[in-house]
Parts: structure tokens; sequence; C-alpha cells
């Protein structure tokens, strides 16, 4: 467990005891969270308009502590317990005066871009399930958890782009639901090790890769296709999405692309070392990561004169 992420429980959760947070310490809680804890995060706000960082920050913030109430606590019904809190606590930022820091500043982001409590909902969803389910015995199911777990952020980043309607919600859901399976085919072996198996039984019993190959670890041949299989149904729903480059605002269709090419840039990682994600968990180094930043604004550049 994070013991960073346990202390900051201990001062602002169900039983901590603080003064009101005021709205401008808010919005710097959310930015040194944003900043100190995910580099990805950092790669992608190098895009971002200035004007709509901090909004980002505070969903981010929003997304983080959610994800280390449901990983960090110990998981089990006293995780179950903690999101049931934090739900209380997203609630007030709708019909009350939210107290901690991450509602604070999140309040603000909900009233000027009108953002209904459903995708931050059904974030906490997905999170409960974890506590819950932990293997999947078809596809179909796996991207009905996807519908809670990843899409909600891509509808959260059509509000904050002020560009939200049911066509780009649709590209967007298939963009990330990619990404979140880009994650679990990246993640095979650390998933494992934490109990939980996405990859769908169906497609293992398709490939001849049974139970004991499982607990055993095995990268054999059949496991070889399984891995061909899913990154491919994976990387066909990247394509799907990508026309929603061209119909997002200007300013944000560079982060768009930089989080799809990023993904391919996974798949193609797992292709690199032969689908063996039980021997190498598949990254970017820092200087690919830089490359595609980039590229990404070389090609919107490019395109702008173009146009």
């Amino acid at each position: 467990m994070d013991s960073r992420f346990l202390a900051e429980l201990a001062k602002y959760g169900p039983d901590g005891i603080y003064p009101p947070i005021d709205p401008l310490r808010a919005q710097t809680y959310c930015r040194q969270l944003a900043r100190s804890h995910y580099e990805n995060f950092s790669v992608a706000s190098l895009l971002l308009p200035r004007r709509l960082l901090r909004h980002f920050h505070a969903v981010y913030a929003y997304c983080r502590w959610s994800d280390d109430l449901a990983d960090e606590t110990g998981g089990g019904v006293r995780a179950l317990h903690l999101l049931r809190w934090w739900r209380e606590e997203l609630l007030r930022c709708y019909d009350g005066k939210p107290r901690h820091p991450v509602m604070v500043a999140l309040q603000r982001t909900i009233r000027q871009f009108h953002i209904p409590p459903t995708p931050f909902l059904d974030l906490l969803i997905a999170f409960e399930q974890d506590q819950l389910v932990k293997r999947y015995p078809t596809y179909d199911q796996l991207c009905q958890y996807c519908r809670n777990s990843a899409n909600p952020v891509g509808r959260l980043v059509l509000y904050l782009s002020e560009a939200y309607d049911e066509k780009r919600a649709g590209l967007a859901d298939h963009i990330c639901t990619a990404l979140q399976l880009t994650n679990f085919w990246q993640d095979v072996a650390r998933d494992f090790d934490l109990g939980r198996v996405y990859l769908p039984e169906e497609d293992r019993r398709r490939f001849g890769y049974s139970d004991d190959d499982l607990a055993a670890r095995s990268f054999t041949p059949a496991f070889a296709e399984l891995m061909r299989f899913e990154v491919e149904r994976t990387r066909e729903l990247f394509y799907r999405g990508s026309p929603l480059i061209e119909e997002m605002p200007d300013v944000i269709q560079a982060d768009v692309e930089l989080f799809i090419h990023g993904g391919l840039s996974i798949l193609r990682k797992i292709e690199q070392v032969g689908y063996n994600v039980w021997d190498r968990r598949p990254v970017l180094a820092r200087w690919e990561k830089g490359v595609l930043v980039a590229s990404t604004l070389w090609r919107r550049l490019r395109a702008r004169l173009a146009g």
C-alpha cells in the first residue's frame, strides 16, 4: 500500500478533521497531485491549453483518489466503505458544500462546464466492481466493465473541451476502451499478481490456453496467438475512434492524437517482445514519449499549414 496516500487519507478521509478548504488551496492541491503522481499526465498536459489545466487537474485528482481508495486501502469491505464515502463527497458538489480539497476544486469545474454526475459515478461503479469481480468470462463482459472504468474519462474530456455530443461520445468510447484494453494486455503479469485476470475466459479457451497454463504463467504458442488476437482487436478500436481527432476543437486535437498514438505504440511494443508479457512489461522509454509529442505537434502544424 502507498504510505503517502494513506497519510493523505488519514488527513482528508472520513475521519479527518481539518478546517474548510478555500478554492485556491484546493486548486493547488489538485495541481500538485497531478504533477507528482503520474508522469503520463505531465506529458499530455504539455499540449493542453493553459486555461483548461486546472480543470483537468481537478478531474485527474478525482480519478486518482478514486483509484487509490480502491487499490491502496486493502481492498474488500474497507475499500467499498471508502468508495461509498467518496460517492457522498461527490454528490455534495451537486447539492451541498463539499469539504474535501479535490471536491472543492471539482465543484467549480462541474459548474463551469455543466458536467452531470453520471461519468463520475460510473467510474466509482467500476472501482467497486474491482473489489468483487476478478475474472471475465466473455469479451462483451470485459467491454461492459470498460464502459464504467474507462469511457467516462473520455466523456469528461469532451465536457471540459465543450465538445460533448453523442457522436463524439461514441468515438471517444472506442478510444478509451482501447486504452483500457491496451493497459490490460500490457499488465497481464502485474494484474495476475494482484489476483485479476482480464484475458476473457472464452478467448483463452478458443486459443487453447488452459487454466493450468495461466496459473503457471506459461508463455506458449497458444498464449502468443491469444495475445496477437487481443492486440489486433484493440488496434481496430483505436482506428474506429480516430475520426474524433478532427471532430474536436483545434486546441484539443493534438492531445487526442497523442493518446491514440501512445496506445498504438504500446501495442507495437507488445508485438516487439513477441507477445511475451509474462517476461517483460512493454513500456515506452522517456525519449519515445518525447518523440510522440514532437511528431504529434509536427503533424498538427503540417495539417494547419496545408489547410
